[in-house]
């Protein structure tokens, strides 16, 4: 199971995500990226996400090989299936899907439209809060009550919530609903 971190997605990815249409020219998304100042665009078919194209799909697909980003479509150069982030979604959860699928940028989706991008810069800006997280559990982990019904208030690792009921229960702290559930 993953370390809660109680960090949400939706707290610190970028607003809104750029994106672009399927049949739009390589030109014209590359254009939108550098107005945008961004790394990545998301190909949309019916306002509905299908592709991702980032400056190393670009790099590869179209000034490599010396192709003009004028003849070739979006949908040429993106690449699919696009992996997803949800805006509830505890920021580890995304890091483990950035380390598995070896990608920097992850589009985030809410009831199927595209409200935000998390990128390991966004990441890298948490990682501070994310460390005195992971800290402060750390410390929590390595005390043991020395009442074996201690009762204490502070994040369940079990579910992320603040609990003013947490019990030390097989080695880590949990809240009421997460030790009845």
């Amino acid at each position: 199971m993953s370390m809660v971190t109680g960090i949400l997605v939706k707290n610190i990815m970028t607003k809104p995500a750029i994106q672009i249409n399927y049949d739009k020219s390589v030109q014209e998304a590359a254009k939108v990226m550098v107005k945008h100042r961004v790394g990545s665009i998301v190909v949309v078919k019916d306002n509905n996400p299908i592709g991702i194209i980032t400056e190393t799909d670009l790099n590869k697909k179209v000034v490599a090989p010396a192709i003009d980003p004028k003849k070739l479509k979006t949908k040429d150069v993106m690449s699919s299936p696009i992996v997803f982030s949800s805006p509830d979604e505890d920021i580890i959860v995304t890091v483990e899907k950035m380390k598995k699928y070896k990608i920097k940028r992850i589009p985030v989706v809410q009831r199927g439209k595209i409200v935000g991008m998390i990128t390991n810069t966004d990441i890298a800006r948490a990682s501070p809060d994310m460390l005195d997280i992971l800290n402060f559990r750390l410390k929590m982990r390595s005390f043991k009550p020395s009442v074996e019904e201690s009762v204490t208030s502070g994040i369940c690792e079990v579910c992320g919530e603040h609990s003013v009921d947490l019990r030390f229960v097989d080695d880590q702290w949990v809240c009421e609903n997460c030790r009845e559930g």
